[in-house]
């Protein structure tokens, strides 16, 4: 079981007890009526996926129900830290983490020891 420190509580408990809720840091348009169609898009649908480091908001919902910020490695999907909510984005840098098996492969490459196709009588081809 995955386990995360809740910054508020500072122990770390089950990630069961927590939810996922996006990517943190993302600058909010002051009055969005005013924005275009595409910006409002940007805002509200695309967010980065990007291998490695990302930080991201979460929420101790079966805790102290607050919601916290956390550094984490998508290919390993490890905390490297979490924060408080409203402290400023920490200036870490990512560890290679190595590759993930399926990372920008195509999918037949993925398939590289296929087993030999048996035939009607069982023998290998």
């Amino acid at each position: 079981m995955l386990l995360i420190r809740c910054p508020y509580c500072e122990e770390e408990r089950p990630e069961l007890e927590f939810r996922h809720a996006g990517e943190a840091h993302i600058a909010r348009a002051g009055n969005i009526a005013e924005i275009s169609d595409e910006d409002f898009e940007k805002f509200f649908f695309i967010r980065q996926n990007p291998k490695g480091l990302i930080f991201e908001r979460w929420r101790h919902i079966h805790g102290c129900a607050r919601f916290f910020n956390a550094a984490r490695d998508t290919v390993s999907d490890k905390f490297v830290m979490t924060y408080k909510a409203g402290e400023p984005k920490p200036d870490i840098v990512a560890t290679d983490s190595g590759t993930a098996a399926w990372a920008n492969r195509e999918p037949a490459a993925l398939n590289v020891d296929k087993p030999a196709k048996a035939t009607k009588k069982g023998k290998a081809s």
